[in-house]
């Protein structure tokens, strides 16, 4: 295990808290379905077991309690209703609380928070029909450990079978240095049954003067006496597996077990190590510490004398101790018609987040030395080594691409969010509401999708307070009684799009003209489109609410929405239709870290502008373009195409031969679509992303800068923002179209 156990222990409990929202959620719309329930009652059982591991008794005792209704409920003695699920779902909420006080070192709980924890107890105990003399009691005394009793041990230490489980069991020597205390896990081990004999090995023990306190030099064998599960068992070291050496022996009583379960498994093509977990006889770890063993025989094996039979997963796992024989020949048996195929699964490698960014930011600056040594290399006009440069520049984007797609991660999780915000919300307002979610595979940088969340929930929470009717109202005017919210997300031209819509009664042109007239934000008599008039409540303080709701109406939080969309580099857009509904649609760059970019220059001045934006470049000086020189747009191929000129929008000095060899580089943004003007095209340019600093970050029309190969500082264009200029510029006094 790397880094600190409490991290990993928290982080893997926020994902299993997540599979309980999620799984209850679920439960909603169907009841009864098994696999479902199965799932929530696994990571409820993982939380516990963990949480006792460690040694954080609140936690522990809350979630036996849900684990315990959460049993009955998969054995069918409860059924699941809305009642149920709401306190199931506070259930989880208290428990991520009591997570988060237990890591931060806090051993008693704050007295609002117990409180509110009994209630919850109370309320579990009604469903459970427990007094509550007897829910208190939800974890048992420790087992004492029994009488001790001789183990005969056969080989290296192996016991020969008994009517007792045998745990065999090695730590690493650096287990307490993790954090990490063997005593806990064996008086954990105590609350599923009972320590028959425990048999300590020192046998690694080094000399006095050799030994270091901080290290752990002891095995033990146990006789264990319990009707627990094998998997059960496992879990019990589930957070210390990659700092032991763990082997389960069944009891011999369960061989008839497993033998009449293998032989009930349906008549499916599958590998032996399959059978032996899907039976219980195996657990997922020790088919993979199998499956390793196995590959290194294997190895050691291969291109030596021929052995009598190929070393086989069963006989790797008998020798382990992992199964007993007849087991495995009950496993051979079901699967004789079917050849042993190699299994190979997904490997799974947990990285922090900090690793991946100092990664990034290596790459980035290798990219701006690769950029340099490019540069001065075509300088002194050495073919040879601008060949070879320009093979290392190939590769270099390869590991930018490679770097950059590790942070990639999909929006879905970042949707699913939501689904208990929905249901919440939808509750507390009365209103039936149904959240649909497509484009949950779309991918984005990690940094994105955590910086999105907030503008999200500001989006979602507007929609459903002022967007969707009530069910009355809905029915009054023809639509179903249940509303529908939906999210959405596509790729397009290198940027991510988000759509927050739904199906209510959409935004009242009118009342937000006047509304804005009123407060002075827009002119009587000015001339706006719709889309114009619609971004108007995202102005400060700009609200047509007729009161104020917990959730919104006070004027706060679309503003907020709109500046930290433009601090990611994105823009927002609003498409509505009366009674119908309304859809704001987001739309930003897919990373914050690499870009490629199209490098122009203004005078002395160089600008970078992304890629991915550009359409195509032309001549101003060309005779239909003539005119433009003192207009704002040009005709563009029968379009009307407004232009904004670099060198006028950010006070670049020009001398007069620059205005005689102008250039447009036409760029696009979403549906918008605008002419920048420069007197030099340079061609593409790899581009390592610098945020501006504080002294610069109000500058419009400027989302960051890079450094060139030179060393000199260039400045990347914000696009969505200048095309916006230059629509407006090209509006005053400019027809719609030309021909």
């Amino acid at each position: 295990m790397s880094g600190n156990p409490l991290d990993t222990f928290r982080e893997e409990s926020r994902e299993l808290l997540t599979t309980i929202e999620e799984s209850l959620l679920a439960l909603e719309n169907e009841p009864g379905d098994a696999e479902t329930i199965n799932a929530l009652f696994r990571a409820a059982h993982t939380i516990k077991g963990t949480a006792g591991v460690f040694g954080f008794s609140h936690v522990e005792r809350f979630t036996h309690v849900v684990e315990n209704l959460l049993d009955r409920v998969r054995d069918g003695e409860m059924s699941v209703g809305d009642e149920l699920i709401a306190l199931l779902l506070h259930c989880r909420d208290h428990i991520e609380v009591l997570i988060d006080l237990a890591v931060r070192g806090e051993e008693d709980v704050p007295a609002d928070t117990a409180r509110h924890g009994d209630g919850l107890l109370d309320q579990l105990r009604v469903f459970l029909d427990e007094q509550p003399a007897e829910a208190r009691a939800v974890v048992a005394a420790p087992a004492h450990v029994g009488p001790q009793s001789d183990v005969t041990v056969i080989g290296e230490r192996r016991p020969v079978a008994s009517d007792n489980w045998h745990i065999s069991l090695r730590f690493s020597q650096e287990v307490m240095r993790h954090g990490l205390d063997p005593l806990a896990f064996l008086t954990y081990l105590e609350r599923l049954g009972d320590l028959v004999h425990v048999e300590t090995l020192y046998g690694g023990m080094p000399s006095l003067e050799a030994m270091d306190p901080e290290s752990c030099y002891l095995g033990f064998e146990i006789e264990f006496d319990s009707e627990a599960s094998k998997q059960s068992i496992e879990e019990v070291f589930e957070f210390v597996r990659e700092e032991c050496a763990l082997h389960i022996l069944p009891p011999r009583a369960h061989i008839d077990h497993y033998a009449a379960m293998i032989r009930a498994l349906p008549e499916e093509d599958m590998m032996i190590g399959d059978i032996l977990v899907r039976t219980g006889a195996l657990s997922a770890h020790e088919l993979k510490e199998a499956l390793h063993l196995l590959e290194v025989s294997r190895e050691l094996t291969d291109g030596q004398v021929v052995l009598p039979a190929p070393p086989r997963l069963g006989d790797v796992a008998v020798a382990a101790g992992m199964v007993h024989p007849e087991v495995v020949e009950a496993a051979a048996e079901k699967q004789a018609a079917v050849k042993d195929r190699k299994a190979s699964g997904s490997q799974w490698l947990r990285v922090e987040a900090s690793k991946l960014d100092s990664l990034i930011n290596l790459v980035g600056e290798l990219v701006i030395a690769g950029a340099s040594s490019s540069l001065m290399a075509q300088r002194r006009g050495d073919d040879e080594l601008s060949e070879s440069f320009s093979l290392v520049s190939r590769l270099v984007e390869e590991i930018r691409d490679g770097a950059l797609r590790l942070r990639m991660v999909q929006i879905g999780e970042t949707f699913n969010r939501f689904q208990r915000v929905v249901r919440d919300v939808s509750k507390e307002l009365g209103k039936d509401i149904r959240l649909e979610i497509s484009g949950a595979e779309t991918e984005l940088d990690k940094t994105v999708v955590e910086k999105i969340g907030d503008p999200l929930m500001h989006l979602v929470r507007n929609a459903m307070d002022h967007g969707l009717e009530s069910p009355a109202d809905r029915v009054a005017a023809g639509k179903p009684a249940q509303g529908v919210l939906r999210l959405n997300a596509y790729h397009d031209s290198g940027s991510i799009v988000i759509e927050v819509g739904d199906d209510g009664r959409g935004l009242n042109r009118e009342r937000i003209l006047a509304k804005a007239i009123e407060r002075g934000i827009v002119q009587p008599g000015a001339t706006l489109t719709d889309n114009e008039i619609y971004l108007l409540i995202f102005e400060p303080g700009f609200s047509t609410a007729e009161k104020v709701t917990n959730l919104s109406g006070r004027g706060v939080g679309m503003d907020v929405v709109r500046r930290n969309i433009e601090a990611l580099r994105g823009s927002v857009d609003i498409n509505s239709t009366p009674g119908q509904g309304a859809t704001v649609t987001i739309r930003m760059p897919l990373t914050l870290a690499i870009i490629d970019g199209f490098l122009v220059g203004v005078g002395d001045a160089s600008y970078i502008i992304p890629l991915d934006t550009v359409q195509e470049c032309l001549e101003l000086n060309q005779p239909e373009h003539i005119d433009a020189r003192q207009q704002h747009y040009i005709n563009l191929r029968g379009e009307v195409l407004p232009f904004l000129r670099l060198g006028d929008a950010f006070g670049t000095e020009r001398d007069a031969s620059a205005r005689r060899r102008e250039n447009i580089v036409v760029v696009q943004y979403g549906n918008q679509k605008a002419g920048l003007v420069v007197d030099e095209l340079m061609g593409e340019f790899q581009t390592v992303i610098k945020p501006l600093g504080r002294l610069f970050e109000g500058l419009r029309g400027l989302s960051g800068s890079t450094i060139l190969g030179t060393g000199e500082v260039a400045m990347i264009l914000d696009i969505p923002n200048l095309i916006q200029r230059a629509a407006g510029a090209g509006r005053a006094g400019t027809p719609r179209t030309l021909h």
